[in-house]
C-alpha cells in the first residue's frame, strides 16, 4: 500500500523525544492525524520493539481487527506474523510479532498470568475519550504498573477528544502532546426544530442528499442493529422507486459491531464510477473506524446506551442523547478527503444547552462484577477494591453489588481474598456467573452439557431474525421443529439445538431450515472447542467428544446442568412465576418484572403454576423489565445461597476489614446486609403468590362446574 503522510508523522521526533524522557505520554491526536495507525509504526521504526512488544489497545473488537490489518498493509507484511491482533476467542499473533492490536479487555486478561506485562515495551491505550469499562480498569493498572518499571515501559493514552489536563493530574503530570488532524472544513446544519420521528427524519434527509447533492459517500448514525437493519430496509426500497437515470446508484451498506467480517469489510471496498455508498453505523464509526470517501454526515443526535442499576439488579438499554463530544466526532468523519458537511437532525440550542458535554464513563454505568474479578486476581497487596484509584470513581453502591456477587459465586471468601474457584474464573473469557457455572459443572461432572450452553450464550442470537414480534416469533420457532427445553427453559433448549446440530454432523443446511443463523452456530462450536482447551488444564480431561445418552441418562445429566447453572447464577434468581395482565411474571425483589414473550414454555405442576424458582441471564429495561433465557431450579438448590447470605462483611470484602465509621453505614447493615435471594419471602410476595394460585383454583373450579 502506498504510504501517505499524516500529520503525526509531521511531530514524529516531537513523541519520540516526550516517550524517551516520560513513562507516561498523553496524546490528543485530532481525527485524521493518523494516531491509531501510525502510533505503533512509529515506535517499531524507532527501536522500542527490540525489548518487547508495542500493544495498543481498542474499544471495539471491528476496529482492532481492521486497523491491524490496515497496519499490516501498510508495513508489507501478512496479519498474524509482525502485526497482529487479539480479540476474544480470536487470537492472530505469533512469536514474530511485534506490534499486536488487542481489545482493552483482552489486555486486562493478559495481566492475570503476566501481572507486569513483561511481553510489552509500550502499551498504547487508544480511543481512551470513549471510557469502555476496561479501558478505565487499564488506566488505573498502568498508573501502578508504570511505578514498578519505570525503566522499561513506556505507557501512551491516546485520544482525538481528550480532557489532557484531568488525564496528566491523573498520570503524575506528564506532559500533554496535541498534534493537529488532517481534517477539510466541515458545514454543520442543524434542523429549525426536533423531528417527530428521528428515524424518518433520518431517512428523508439522507434521500434529499442522495438526489441532490453532489457526489461523495453519506454516513448516517443509527442507535442499534435493529434500527440499522431497518433503515436499511426502507432505504433500499425507495432508492428502487426513484426513476431510473434520475441520480447516480446507491449501495446501502450497515455497520455495526454483529455484522460478519466479510460484511465489515465492504464498507472499506471501492464503488464503482457514478455510485455512491450510503453507509448506516452505529456510534462505531465515531472514532474507532474510519471510512474515507464519506462526505456527508447525518446525525440523529441519540445513541443506545445500557445502563445498570445496582439496587435492583437490572439493566435498563435507553435511547439517550449524544454528548457534545459524541457530536463533534460524528462531524469530524464528513472532512476526511474533503470539504463536508454534517446535518444534525435538532436545533442549535439542544446542542448547547442540552447535551452532556462528555459521555458518561461505562464504569459509573456498569455492573463491576467482572472487573472487581481481575482486580482481585491480580495479587496486588495494595488493591482495596473500595479505594482502587479509578480516573472517574465509580458509585460504592456498585462496588458493593460486584463483592456481593462474587461472594455468593465463591469467586472470593469472607476475607475478601480470591479463591480458587475465583482464579479459574478469571481465566475464562466469560462473564463470572457463567464461568462459574462451567467449574461447578466440572465437579458435578456435566462440563461437557455446560460448555455447550455458555457457548450457545456467548452468540449474540442464535435464532434467524425476523420481523414478527413477541409471542408470534416464539411461535415460528415452534413451527420449526426446534427443541423445546423440555420444559426447563432456554438453557436446555440451547443445549438440545446444539446437540441435535451434532448429531446432523453440524451441517449448515441444517442450521438454514431450521431458522438458525449459520455464523452465530458456527462461531459457538469454536468458542466450545476454544472453552473446552481451556478447561482442559483445569480437568485434564478431553471434553471434545460428545456421546449419545439414553433418555433416563439424560434427565439425569440435564438436572446436574440445573444444579450447576444454580451455583453459577446464584445472584440471578427470581421465584415464582404466575399470569398477570396476559404476561408471564416473576417475583423479583418484592416486584414484578416479565418473562420475556421469546422465552421456552417451562412445566407447570398440578396446581398450574410455574417453577417455584427460576435463574435467568439479563435482567433488561425496555418497554418493561423483562427477564430473559430462563432456567428451571430446585427450592434445596437455593438454601445454601440463603445460608450464605446471613453474614458478610462488606468491607473485609472490598480488601480489608473497615470499621463500620469508614464504611459509614449502620453496624446491622454490616452483618446482615440486602441480598438479591432472602430467606423468607415478604408479606408482598407472599400475597402475589397466594392471590395467584387462588384465582387458578377458582378457574379450575369454574371449567369443572362448566
Amino acid at each position: 500500500m502506498e504510504k501517505i503522510q499524516l500529520p503525526i508523522n509531521e511531530y514524529e521526533n516531537e513523541i519520540l523525544k516526550a516517550v524517551t524522557h516520560n513513562s507516561i505520554v498523553v496524546i490528543i491526536g485530532e481525527t485524521g492525524s493518523g494516531k491509531t495507525t501510525q502510533l505503533s509504526q512509529i515506535m517499531h521504526r524507532h527501536g522500542f520493539t527490540k525489548s518487547g512488544r508495542v500493544g495498543i489497545t481498542q474499544p471495539r473488537r471491528v476496529a482492532a481487527v481492521s486497523v491491524s490489518r490496515r497496519v499490516a498493509s501498510e508495513m508489507g507484511v501478512r496479519i498474524g506474523e509482525e502485526v497482529g491482533y487479539s480479540i476474544r476467542f480470536e487470537d492472530r499473533t505469533s512469536d514474530r510479532t511485534c506490534i499486536k492490536y488487542l481489545t482493552d479487555g483482552c489486555l486486562l486478561r493478559e495481566c492475570l498470568s503476566d501481572p507486569e506485562l513483561r511481553q510489552y515495551a509500550v502499551i498504547i491505550l487508544d480511543e481512551a475519550h470513549e471510557r469502555s469499562l476496561n479501558t478505565d480498569i487499564l488506566l488505573g493498572l498502568m498508573k501502578k504498573l508504570v511505578r514498578r518499571r519505570s525503566q522499561d515501559l513506556k505507557v501512551i493514552i491516546t485520544s482525538a477528544t481528550l480532557d489532557g489536563d484531568k488525564f496528566s493530574s491523573f498520570f503524575f503530570k506528564c506532559p500533554v502532546l496535541n498534534i493537529p488532524g488532517k481534517l477539510f472544513p466541515v458545514e454543520i446544519l442543524y434542523s429549525m426544530e426536533r423531528p417527530a420521528s428521528y428515524r424518518e427524519s433520518a431517512l428523508q434527509t439522507a434521500i434529499d442528499l442522495h438526489t441532490q447533492q453532489p457526489p461523495g459517500d453519506i454516513l448516517l448514525f443509527m442507535t442499534g442493529q435493529d434500527d440499522i437493519d431497518k433503515t436499511v430496509s426502507k432505504l433500499e426500497e425507495r432508492i428502487r422507486s426513484l426513476d431510473e437515470g434520475s441520480c447516480m446508484d446507491a449501495i446501502i451498506l450497515p455497520l455495526h459491531g454483529s455484522l460478519p467480517p466479510e460484511m465489515q469489510v465492504r464498507v472499506f471496498m471501492q464503488v464503482p464510477p457514478n455510485c455512491r455508498r450510503i453507509i448506516v453505523a452505529t456510534n462505531i464509526a465515531e472514532t474507532s473506524l474510519t471510512v474515507d470517501g464519506v462526505v456527508y454526515v447525518i446525525d440523529p443526535g441519540f445513541v443506545k446506551q445500557r445502563q445498570y442499576n445496582p439496587g435492583t439488579g437490572m439493566y435498563s438499554l435507553d435511547v439517550v442523547q449524544i454528548s457534545r463530544v459524541q457530536a463533534d466526532q460524528r462531524a469530524g468523519r464528513a472532512g476526511r478527503t474533503r470539504p463536508g458537511k454534517c446535518y444534525r437532525l435538532y436545533p442549535f440550542s439542544v446542542y448547547e444547552h442540552e447535551l452532556l458535554e462528555a459521555t458518561i464513563p461505562e464504569i459509573q454505568r456498569s455492573s463491576l462484577a467482572s472487573a472487581v474479578l481481575h482486580l482481585k486476581s491480580l495479587d496486588l497487596p495494595d488493591i482495596d477494591v473500595l479505594k482502587f484509584d479509578f480516573l472517574d470513581q465509580p458509585s460504592r453502591e456498585s462496588l458493593e453489588d460486584a463483592l456481593k456477587q462474587l461472594y455468593l459465586i465463591d469467586a472470593i471468601d469472607d476475607d475478601g481474598l480470591i479463591t480458587k474457584i475465583g482464579r479459574q474464573m478469571a481465566e475464562l473469557p466469560l462473564e463470572p456467573s457463567l464461568a462459574r457455572a462451567l467449574i461447578a459443572a466440572n465437579d458435578l461432572e456435566c462440563l461437557s452439557q455446560c460448555l455447550t450452553v455458555a457457548a450457545m450464550l456467548s452468540c449474540e442470537n442464535v435464532f434467524t431474525p425476523t420481523s414478527s414480534k413477541g409471542a408470534s416469533k416464539k411461535r415460528e420457532r415452534v413451527d420449526l421443529n426446534l427443541p423445546d427445553g423440555s420444559g426447563m427453559g432456554d438453557h436446555i433448549q440451547l443445549l438440545e439445538i446444539y446437540e441435535e446440530w451434532h448429531q446432523n454432523h453440524y451441517d449448515v443446511e441444517w442450521c438454514k431450515n431450521h431458522g438458525l443463523q449459520v455464523r452465530s452456530m458456527m462461531f459457538a462450536k469454536d468458542v466450545r472447542q476454544q472453552l473446552s482447551s481451556l478447561m482442559y488444564k483445569i480437568t485434564k480431561e478431553s471434553l471434545d467428544v460428545m456421546t449419545k445418552e439414553s433418555f433416563r441418562e439424560k434427565r439425569i445429566m440435564i438436572r446436574k446442568l440445573r444444579k450447576a447453572l444454580c451455583v453459577g447464577f446464584a445472584n440471578r434468581l427470581a421465584q415464582r412465576m404466575e399470569r398477570h395482565n396476559g404476561y408471564r411474571t416473576l417475583c423479583y425483589k418484592a416486584q414484578l418484572v416479565q418473562v420475556h414473550p421469546t422465552a421456552c414454555p417451562l412445566e407447570v405442576d398440578d396446581d398450574g403454576l410455574y417453577p417455584e424458582y427460576v435463574l435467568y441471564n439479563e435482567l433488561l429495561v425496555t418497554s418493561r423489565p423483562y427477564i430473559r433465557n430462563l432456567c428451571s431450579v430446585e427450592a434445596s438448590w437455593v438454601k445454601p445461597i440463603w445460608a450464605k447470605l446471613q453474614h458478610f462483611d462488606i468491607g473485609k470484602l472490598s480488601g480489608r476489614a473497615l470499621s463500620t465509621e469508614e464504611l459509614n453505614i449502620p453496624t446491622q447493615e454490616v452483618t446482615n446486609c440486602s441480598a438479591t435471594v432472602t430467606p423468607k419471602l415478604s408479606e408482598n410476595r407472599e400475597n402475589i403468590i397466594q392471590s395467584a394460585r387462588e384465582r387458578f383454583l377458582a378457574r379450575k373450579q369454574l371449567k369443572v362446574k362448566k
